[in-house]
């Protein structure tokens, strides 16, 4: 119920929301740590980190000014993958931000960092690939950029990404081989 509230929270914040960024700059959303967040070592527990992500990619959406595009043609995100690292644990009723941010694509999938900070420090740094769907199927990233406007140059993806996708890859091809 919890998360339900903040996507509510969310919806009524992008309704009101009157400034933009860039496609490539970073987005910053700030959440609180409630209870109900918690694990049996009562600190943020790790599924609700995933959930945050997808909260806050929600907002980066709307700061970039794709929200009312996406949801008028019916785009759906999908995440193909996620890998995350925690540092050091958030506690209750801690308040952290999650900054997002667009850091590249390729001919098929874009590429998201997003960082879970507090006052101490970064608590957690996570990488997420994904696509837009349509009733048509896959969106083209071309149709994405379209969309958003973007007429520059596509960022160098880091080093970080190009071997998390180089072992993304080697899955997919032991998967087939039967493993």
């Amino acid at each position: 119920m919890n998360l339900y509230f903040r996507l509510l929270l969310l919806l009524f914040k992008i309704k009101r929301n009157k400034q933009y960024k860039g496609l490539l700059d970073i987005c910053d959303i700030d959440f609180k740590v409630m209870p109900s967040d918690c694990d049996i070592n009562m600190h943020l527990t790790n599924s609700r980190y995933l959930a945050f992500m997808d909260l806050a990619r929600t907002w980066m959406t709307e700061k970039i000014g794709l929200f009312s595009v996406v949801m008028k043609r019916r785009w759906f995100p999908i995440v193909n993958a996620t890998a995350i690292t925690y540092i050091r644990d958030i506690k209750p009723f801690e308040s952290f931000k999650v900054s997002t941010q667009l850091v590249g694509w390729d001919h098929k999938y874009f590429y998201i960092e997003q960082r879970f900070t507090t006052e101490r420090g970064l608590h957690a740094i996570a990488y997420v690939r994904g696509v837009f769907r349509s009733k048509q199927g896959i969106v083209s990233v071309e149709d994405m950029l379209k969309a958003a406007n973007f007429e520059g140059q596509a960022p160098v993806l880091s080093e970080e990404i190009i071997h998390w996708k180089a072992m993304l890859e080697a899955k997919k091809n032991s998967n087939k081989k039967g493993h």
